[in-house]
């Protein structure tokens, strides 16, 4: 049987990192295919702590190059996509036998000069008992010290980084299950299947990508009948509140077990408290949050807030496997977060496999792996990813709130907070979701919660949306508001009812 369709690239894994392996190859001239088995960043790319940041923890580690490394994709990131990723000051107070504050600050110079800081404020020393931001915290704690950071939206950058690549002509298959890749001579054919019609295709293509991210393991068993890579899964789980305390910073607590944990601003009316560090076995899709993870993290919480935090207080949690090169460090949360690119040949076929790796390094990330590529094939275009705004990010003077502004000037029928929540998710390409409207009914049947027919329709034509939870959790995050009668009128919309 001949393959419908020949590729340069096969990119298995729809997260961040095959997302972005498709976008930098696609635009570098190469053709592409992308195959995700479920939704777009419906694994571990949505299941962050939402931060663009180097990872201060790290300095502890010895692990400077990455750390360095995290810093200037943090600053490239900002530059490229500043509707998504937003500047973020994070508090981190002393703690009585904690780590002490030269050491804090040591880290903190360190971690201002790594990097080429361009964009961000630096560290600097804060007296809490006269500060506002003390207030949320616990009378006995006086001296902190500030840093910046950037939180994004994680699932967005997956999926941007998808339509970019489709925008330049790659083929980007979601709910499409890579059932079986064989060599064929020095090129691939890659047996899909298709999860919504279950009809199956043959595709063929001369390089493949395993970029699955903690599936990588199973797609080298179950489709390359290949060894697993050394991977070591560590399920990082995540609370989310009602807000906590107010403010816009983020606070970064040192845990008694010498992790950190962070209490995030989120979604105006929100708090994130993240991360734990524990090791998983079995399917990375069966990972959920356990109870004593969410006793974990009220407890890490409620030592330093003024305001305790119990399991009641939970009204979301989500937990994401993290797929980290096995380094052999006995404890989950030491284990490195670097990322390596291996390079195999499977009876004269090339194989490329990313293990391990961080949400603000998928850009470099993507941007070696298609180096590889290219000494592999031939080389084709240069680097380009790093200068190029992603979509809806060629924002004037990179302004996220000003172009709110002028959104909400030039839609009066849209709230402030309505206004804001399209700037930051689509940027300059809301101007095609709003076009033409000049009142809320040109925008279609209203589903509550400022989503409309027209952005729906945005989603499911350019952004692959297909279910509610889709657009309620992965294109957006009104999932925390919706009622379950909102969620499944969208459902019925999304099958065809009321059309």
């Amino acid at each position: 049987m001949g393959a419908a369709a020949f590729y340069d690239l096969c990119v298995i894994g729809g997260g961040v990192n095959g997302s972005g392996i498709a976008r930098d190859a696609a635009g570098r001239g190469f053709s592409v295919a992308l195959a995700e088995k479920d939704d777009l960043a419906s694994g571990t790319s949505s299941r962050s702590t939402k931060l663009v940041h180097g990872g201060l923890r790290y300095l502890e580690m010895l692990e400077f190059r990455m750390v360095r490394d995290a810093l200037e994709e943090r600053e490239t990131l900002l530059a490229i996509a500043p509707h998504l990723v937003e500047p973020l000051r994070f508090i981190v107070p002393v703690l009585p036998g904690g780590r002490p504050a030269w050491m804090l600050r040591l880290g903190l110079f360190l971690y201002d000069h790594l990097g080429a800081r361009r964009r961000l404020p630096g560290a600097g020393a804060l007296d809490l008992r006269r500060a506002p931001e003390g207030a949320a915290l616990k009378p006995g704690l006086r001296q902190a010290f500030t840093y910046w950071d950037c939180r994004v939206d994680d699932s967005r950058l997956v999926v941007l980084n998808a339509r970019d690549a489709a925008d330049r002509g790659a083929d980007v298959l979601s709910r499409t299950e890579v059932l079986r890749a064989w060599a064929d001579g020095r090129d691939w054919r890659i047996l899909l299947r298709d999860r919504r019609t279950g009809a199956e295709r043959e595709i063929g293509a001369r390089l493949l990508v395993n970029a699955a991210g903690p599936w990588v393991g199973q797609v080298a068993r179950a489709a390359l009948e290949r060894p697993e890579p050394r991977l070591r899964l560590v399920r990082g789980s995540h609370i989310v509140t009602r807000k906590l305390f107010e403010g816009d910073a983020a606070f970064l607590f040192q845990n008694g077990d010498g992790r950190v944990v962070f209490a995030i601003p989120w979604q105006d009316d929100f708090t994130l408290v993240g991360t734990t560090d524990v090791d998983h076995s079995g399917a990375p899709e069966d990972a959920a949050i356990g109870a004593d993870e969410i006793a974990y993290l009220c407890a890490a919480a409620s030592g330093f807030l003024a305001r305790r935090v119990t399991p009641a207080d939970v009204v979301w949690s989500f937990s994401g496997v993290r797929p980290l090169h096995d380094d052999g460090d006995v404890a989950a949360s030491r284990a490195s977060r670097d990322y390596e690119i291996e390079e195999r040949r499977i009876a004269g076929a090339p194989l490329l496999s990313v293990l391990g790796g961080k949400l603000t390094a998928y850009r470099r990330v993507a941007e070696q792996v298609v180096d590889r590529a290219a000494a592999i094939l031939g080389a084709r275009g240069a680097a380009w990813t790093g200068v190029a705004a992603l979509p809806g990010g060629d924002l004037p003077n990179g302004d996220v709130d000003a172009f709110s502004g002028a959104l909400a000037a030039s839609h009066p029928f849209l709230s402030g907070a309505e206004a804001r929540r399209l700037a930051r998710a689509y940027g300059t390409l809301c101007r095609g979701i709003l076009a033409g409207a000049r009142r809320r009914a040109d925008l279609g049947r209203d589903f509550g919660l400022g989503l409309s027919e027209a952005e729906v329709e945005h989603l499911t034509t350019r952004e692959w949306a297909r279910t509610a939870e889709d657009i309620l959790w992965r294109r957006s995050k009104l999932g925390l508001r919706a009622s379950p009668e909102q969620a499944a009128a969208l459902d019925a919309f999304l099958a065809g009812e009321g059309r």
